[in-house]
């Protein structure tokens, strides 16, 4: 139950504590999303070869899954398609492990049924051997630079980063199965756009059939023993996380040209451009949008989130890689292997009688659904309908506990109430009675704005097929 002291800590126009206390709300047990990995089918218009892109069978690979992960949400498929499994091992990519339960790419040869990782691995395999898959690329970090000569210690043979991996230089009998070629193309395509020299990839070739024992255990491997045509991209760990993504875009497009996909993105191949895109695309929304948060720079701490009474947890996350950890009572939010927020949650009644809501934006009115940011240049006001309350998060002059049809401007609200650090978006929430019936952002000018691509998707996403 919200404590004295957390409801005294709240501006004037907030009162949810009284409410809490007068109803009884309590602070219940959260049971927030399993973490299970997510496919997305991205197609085109026209038929063609289909690709399988798999990003994070490692935890501590960024790179990779967030190459995996901008597949999903920035692509367009016009020719074939491109299937993404983004977070194929999203326990560990969320604990920061390489493997919480053991490296999961040593697991693909055998595996005990009594392996944590049983389930997911048999998932994966199954869609590995869709007949529908045509080519199998996995997403990786590795260590220093690959060379097939001697350079100098960061750089030689033993190490994997800046590397297509192959396991055999072909596959009899199936489409695509000249691996050596195929990869050199896509390197020497890679290359031209990569510099310095010292950084170009190197294709290395395992030769996994002829005894080497750890790579006939992997994923690209059982790939290839099943006849499918199978590679393995390493971006070098030496690089930022938004640098790796760059090399990964820059072999899988090599890779999609080869195939014949067609794809357009929807930013510029450059590292600026990649991180802003990775920085922004960090956007939650529950029950059906009628909470919804733009988290990108977000404060640590969001308080007194309200969540539907007696109902599970419902999320749509605007990136595969967003995860929603219950957390003593709390919702810790995650992107990936970053920490977000953490969300200070209590339970009520929801109302659904209210869609959208009447708004006069810097004088001019206009309507807009639950859910959505407004973007303001310098006041707003809320026109609640008769019998619904207005609550604007950070507002403490009303009496009457209702903020509605009152101007409002960015002095007139406390920055510590802000969602971001920049104490630029504010949250507005619409009551009937005491019941909830969703929010509103509002974000005054000069603020990030983001670049995050639309909250629907043009992919088909099927958890764990």
């Amino acid at each position: 139950m919200v404590t004295l002291q957390e409801k005294r800590d709240q501006p004037n126009g907030w009162n949810r504590g009284v409410v809490m206390l007068l109803l009884g709300v309590w602070l219940l047990p959260v049971v927030a999303q399993k973490l299970e990995f997510t496919l997305h089918k991205n197609r085109g218009e026209q038929p063609g070869p289909t690709l399988l892109v798999i990003g994070g069978i490692q935890g501590d690979e960024p790179g990779g899954f967030n190459a995996a992960a901008l597949l999903v949400t920035n692509y367009h498929i016009t020719r074939g398609q491109v299937w993404v499994v983004p977070n194929l091992n999203f326990e560990s990519i969320i604990q920061r492990s390489r493997g919480v339960y053991g490296d999961m790419n040593r697991k693909f040869l055998s595996l005990k049924q009594a392996d944590p990782e049983y389930g997911p691995i048999q998932k994966i395999k199954s869609i590995i051997l869709d007949p529908q898959v045509d080519m199998i690329l996995n997403l990786h970090d590795g260590g220093g630079f690959y060379v097939p000569t001697y350079r100098d210690r960061n750089a030689n043979p033993d190490h994997w980063g800046q590397s297509v991996i192959i396991d055999q230089a072909s596959v009899d009998n199936i489409a695509y199965g000249n691996l050596q070629e195929i990869a050199t193309t896509s390197i020497t395509q890679a290359n031209q756009q990569i510099t310095p020299s010292d950084h170009h990839y190197h294709l290395r070739n395992t030769q996994t059939r002829l005894g080497n024992q750890e790579m006939e255990k992997t994923l690209s491997y059982f790939a290839v023993r099943n006849g499918k045509s199978a590679f393995g991209i390493e971006a070098s760990k030496e690089f930022l996380t938004h640098e790796r993504v760059r090399f990964h875009l820059l072999l899988v497009e090599g890779f999609m040209r080869q195939l014949g996909i067609g794809f357009s993105r929807d930013f510029d191949l450059t590292p600026q451009s990649i991180r802003q895109r990775i920085d922004n695309n960090v956007q939650l929304a529950l029950f059906g949008r009628r909470i919804f948060f733009d988290m990108a720079n977000a404060r640590k701490l969001l308080s007194f989130v309200p969540l539907k009474k007696d109902v599970p947890l419902d999320i749509q996350p605007s990136n595969p890689l967003i995860a929603v950890i219950d957390k003593e009572k709390n919702l810790d939010v995650r992107y990936g292997n970053r920490y977000v927020t953490q969300l200070r949650t209590y339970f009520t009644e929801y109302d659904d009688s209210l869609n959208e809501v009447n708004i006069v934006k810097d004088g001019q009115p206009i309507t807009s659904k639950l859910g959505s940011v407004i973007e303001v240049q310098d006041s707003f006001r809320v026109e609640a309908s008769p019998g619904y309350r207005v609550n604007v998060i950070g507002y403490q002059r009303a009496a009457n506990n209702d903020d509605g049809h009152v101007t409002l401007r960015r002095r007139d609200l406390l920055p510590q109430y802000s969602v971001d650090k920049q104490a630029r978006l504010y949250r507005v929430e619409i009551y009937r009675a005491a019941r909830f019936c969703g929010m509103l952002l509002v974000r005054f000018a000069n603020s990030p704005a983001g670049v995050a691509p639309p909250f629907t998707q043009n992919t088909t996403n099927t958890n764990n097929t």
